[in-house]
């Protein structure tokens, strides 16, 4: 599966969805670590990648054609708290169902809404 993680993922997230064989690029140590919240979704749409991110902002987006959003929302995050819930979150559904499906990963609950289609 293709996959975009935005830099306030943990490189070890990054590292281990490479190693289960994601598509993965991360903008972290490239010239575009920290470039708009705009920018970023762009990118995300432009190459068909689920995007990864702990950016709340990015839920807004659900009611719009996108390729697949995990948003992380901890109320005391850490990296292996936020690792653990990315994992959990990309293990959940096959890689044929994130086209249109946002995943907001809590402490201890998974919530999820999928874009309408045209035919709905």
């Amino acid at each position: 599966m293709k996959v975009l993680v935005d830099e306030n993922i943990p490189a070890m997230t990054a590292q281990a969805l490479r190693e289960l064989g994601h598509d993965l690029r991360d903008v972290r140590g490239t010239a575009g670590e920290g470039m708009s919240d705009e920018a970023l979704w762009r990118l995300a749409q432009d190459e068909e990648r689920l995007l990864i991110t702990t950016d709340k902002g990015f839920a807004s987006r659900r009611d719009e054609p996108h390729f697949g959003i995990v948003v992380v929302r901890l109320r005391q995050p850490n990296r292996l708290r936020i690792h653990q819930r990315v994992l959990q979150a990309v293990a959940q559904f096959d890689a044929a169902e994130w086209p249109g499906l946002l995943v907001i990963m809590r402490d201890t609950a998974m919530s999820t809404w999928r874009t309408p289609t045209e035919a709905e």
